[in-house]
């Protein structure tokens, strides 16, 4: 084990100097504000000594044969009796055992290290910790937090700066508009299952037929896997007065496609398929019915976990989807997670859906209303936190309270 004392003026300069001499793996043992700065101790090969008592010494270069030196003899075991002394075995199993308690140590070493390092970013850069933190809390991705915080950091006053970091939110968020509503076409509305495919024709299809009326307006289904899909869009069908049509394959889609020519806009609801599904580019062939521009929404539901989105963005974009539209808005606790993606991935994103009402709950996307929700949403969290934590004060005085009075 190597052990050494750091000093600098600064964190950031003490940590580099332990950096260049001991190594991206070392290990900090304690950290100290000085008169003159900081003080680390930080230290090196814990593990790999570890791993050195199971292993065999290793030569040094002066006792390795020459290429001409004849082969060494053969050395046969020493007798029971011979006085060398015998290294017990080493048992791998404490050797492990140790070295997952180093592991842990370290993680548990660098929490503080951490937090004195955003501690001196706060004193360096207040705004900067400010816009982060608060991004932290609507649980925006790191990367897009500090890329807003790059471009308020010179702003000097706190809420000027966040006021500019949600300009700078909005500025990233791939909105867009659509003409879907006024000049129709045919779109695939894909996606994987649960995101509210089914439900969002159904809303298109009625703000559609209210404008420019229901012999406008056709549906198509392809959903062949999920139980009673055909019947959900023929009960929405009959509701909107508005033909539906089962298209078991790419022929009989171009058939119904060619049948429909005179309707202003045909919607077609595919089956739910799972972002990990190798067949995903197979099952969606169909939409390659010639003659015909079928263009694609994929949706995604905003109360989905930021890496699920991801995935979905990352595997559907295969099907070189136009546009996004995002639903399931009133059932999210958060809103960070799938903004970063849209941000990450750029696919425009055109409408928003907040409920089931049919055709109420659905709205041209903005990205002013998308961040102040995501602010919101941020807040209702950190105040169900606070008042988490109060009630947990609460309990422990109520409990401390009963055991003194039957003391």
């Amino acid at each position: 084990m190597k052990m050494k004392r750091f000093s600098a003026s600064e964190m950031r300069h003490a940590m580099q100097q332990v950096s260049d001499e001991l190594g991206p793996d070392a290990l900090i043992l304690s950290s100290r504000k000085t008169d003159d700065g900081v003080e680390i101790i930080a230290a090196v090969d814990y593990e790999e000594e570890l791993r050195g008592a199971t292993a065999t010494a290793p030569v040094s270069a002066d006792a390795r044969p020459s290429a001409t030196a004849p082969k060494p003899v053969t050395q046969h075991p020493a007798p029971a009796s011979s006085s060398a002394p015998v290294q017990p075995p080493v048992d791998s199993q404490v050797v492990s055992g140790m070295q997952e308690e180093i592991r842990a140590l370290r993680a548990m070493l660098e929490v503080p290290l951490a937090q004195l390092g955003w501690d001196a970013m706060r004193r360096r850069e207040p705004v900067r910790a400010a816009v982060i933190e608060r991004l932290d809390r609507m649980q925006l991705h790191p990367v897009i937090a500090n890329r807003i915080a790059d471009r308020v950091s010179a702003i000097d006053d706190t809420e000027a700066g966040w006021q500019q970091a949600l300009a700078e939110l909005e500025h990233l968020l791939p909105i867009a508009g659509d003409d879907l509503m006024e000049d129709g076409g045919v779109v695939a509305l894909v996606g994987p299952t649960g995101v509210g495919k089914t439900t969002t024709i159904a809303k298109i299809a009625a703000r559609f037929a209210l404008r420019h009326g229901r012999r406008h307006v056709a549906l198509v289904t392809m959903d062949h896997y999920r139980i009673g899909a055909h019947e959900q869009l023929r009960t929405y069908g009959k509701l909107l007065g508005v033909p539906v049509h089962i298209a078991g394959d790419e022929e009989e889609l171009r058939v119904i496609l060619n049948q429909m020519d005179d309707r202003k806009l045909v919607l077609i609801d595919t089956a739910g398929t799972s972002q990990r599904d190798s067949d995903l580019l197979d099952k969606f062939a169909m939409l390659n019915a010639g003659g015909t521009v079928i263009r694609r929404y994929l949706v995604l539901a905003a109360n989905g976990h930021l890496s699920v989105n991801d995935d979905v963005l990352q595997a559907f974009s295969a099907l070189h989807p136009d546009k996004c539209i995002l639903t399931k808005v009133d059932e999210a606790t958060s809103l960070g997670g799938v903004l970063s993606v849209l941000i990450k991935h750029g696919l425009p994103l055109v409408y928003t859906g907040d409920g089931q009402r049919v055709p109420d709950d659905f709205h041209p996307a903005r990205a002013r209303q998308l961040t102040a929700h995501a602010l919101l949403l941020a807040e209702r969290g950190a105040k169900a936190q606070s008042d988490e934590a109060w009630l947990h004060a609460l309990s422990k005085v109520e409990a401390a309270t009963h055991v003194h009075a039957h003391a």
